[in-house]
């Protein structure tokens, strides 16, 4: 991006003045409104109801797992609790140690210490932001459970390699460690011919607000092949019945609670499907031209796909050079933010010391290369409906502001 260009964006100005993170990360149409006034007078009927696992969540299921390429999905309430529920399935005791990533929300080192066991941090690859599988081989134990990468702001970890570490390293008891997949952010990412939720033993997705697709602004999907632990997750997910049998010797054999999604949602879950390929493809085409109007800006690196890997950039991610980490990537938030209306988000600093639960429940975790990034992140608004000209004057913003600093 030249300089002209950089001032002819300027000059036209921005049309909306994006939330860093939007809260609505996908859009509604008038279909939506319809599926749901639909599902509503439908469900009038004393006899009917807006009932409990119903057609609407099956065809859902049925739905996102074909998308996937993954033979079940049980749908749930949100990502966090799918991913307490995949905790339930390890049948975690204190001492157990699950392997996961602190640039990340604090959504999965939370479900490990919800279910008594211990998160070890493992470091990060600082181009893609994903677990280093050789830290994470590193970290492996005994007493190592699962590996919980996240897939990171839109880009798969690499789940070969992972999964290829929990087969050399088993446990002891139970065998082959097991990579579960925490999806929350990555809805529509492509790994090596596969969709994102098809590797692993299981994966977690979010319907959030402002994820790429919303279920009314909450809800999640758990993808697996693997059919006992769908039958498993059933059950936690409705006081122990396993909702795909009607067996009576499945009903109350394991312990269970209410983690479903509704009706209405799993009405609206299915229009959103079938937004999702252009949803994706917004963001794609959206973040690609970003990074070519970047190209060569002093310092910056910009996001990383690797060969045979796809992001669907739930967040566009930037890293200040080292020497700016800390104070000055925040002055250049700042003036990105006072200057030029562009409100950007660090997403996300490392867990292991900014959260006091996490810090006070596991600690004494020695991470620098998290810390160091943690404190380089930033990250530009990006929606799949932003206007060209607005991505343009984001771009330009980036490039006047980091000049400004230098100077």
């Amino acid at each position: 991006m030249n300089e002209k260009q950089r001032k002819d964006a300027l000059k036209r100005g921005i049309s909306l003045e994006w939330p860093p993170e939007p809260i609505l990360g996908s859009y509604y149409g008038e279909e939506e409104v319809e599926a749901i006034v639909k599902t509503v007078r439908a469900s009038m009927d004393p006899r009917v109801g807006f009932g409990f696992i119903c057609e609407e969540i099956w065809e859902f299921e049925r739905a996102f797992a074909q998308w996937v390429g993954t033979e079940f999905c049980v749908s749930i309430n949100g990502a966090g609790g799918g991913l307490d529920m995949a905790m339930m399935c390890l049948d975690l005791e204190p001492g157990d140690e699950v392997i996961v990533p602190s640039i990340n929300f604090r959504a999965s080192p939370l479900a490990v210490l919800g279910q008594r066991a211990t998160p070890i941090f493992a470091e990060i690859d600082p181009k893609t932001l994903n677990l280093d599988p050789n830290d994470v081989e590193r970290k492996v134990t005994p007493r190592t459970r699962a590996i919980v990468p996240t897939h990171m702001n839109g880009l798969s970890a690499d789940m070969d390699a992972l999964e290829e570490i929990g087969r050399r390293h088993p446990h002891p008891k139970y065998g082959p460690i097991p990579v579960i997949g925490d999806a929350a952010r990555t809805l529509g990412a492509t790994y090596k011919g596969t969709k994102v939720g098809k590797k692993g033993w299981m994966n977690i997705f979010s319907f959030h607000t402002q994820k790429m697709i919303t279920t009314l602004g909450e809800g999640g999907a758990i993808t697996t092949d693997d059919r006992d632990l769908a039958t498993r997750l059933q059950g936690i997910r409705q006081f122990g019945n396993p909702a795909h049998s009607y067996d009576p010797k499945l009903r109350g054999i394991g312990w269970g609670s209410n983690y479903k999604m509704t009706k209405i949602q799993a009405a609206v879950g299915l229009v959103q499907i079938k937004r999702l390929d252009d949803l994706v493809a917004r963001r794609q085409r959206l973040a690609r031209a970003r990074t070519a109007m970047l190209e060569g800006c002093p310092g910056l690196q910009l996001p990383y796909e690797p060969e045979g890997y796809e992001s669907s950039f739930y967040l566009y991610t930037i890293l200040v050079p080292k020497e700016w980490a800390g104070e000055k990537r925040d002055q250049l938030m700042t003036i990105l933010k006072e200057q030029y209306k562009v409100e950007c988000v660090v997403a996300n600093p490392p867990v292991h010391n900014t959260v006091p639960y996490i810090a006070e429940h596991a600690p004494g975790q020695n991470l620098p290369i998290s810390d160091e990034v943690g404190a380089r992140i930033f990250c530009p608004p990006i929606h799949p409906y932003m206007p060209d000209e607005d991505n343009e004057y984001i771009a330009a913003a980036i490039w006047e502001a980091v000049l400004k600093l230098r100077d």
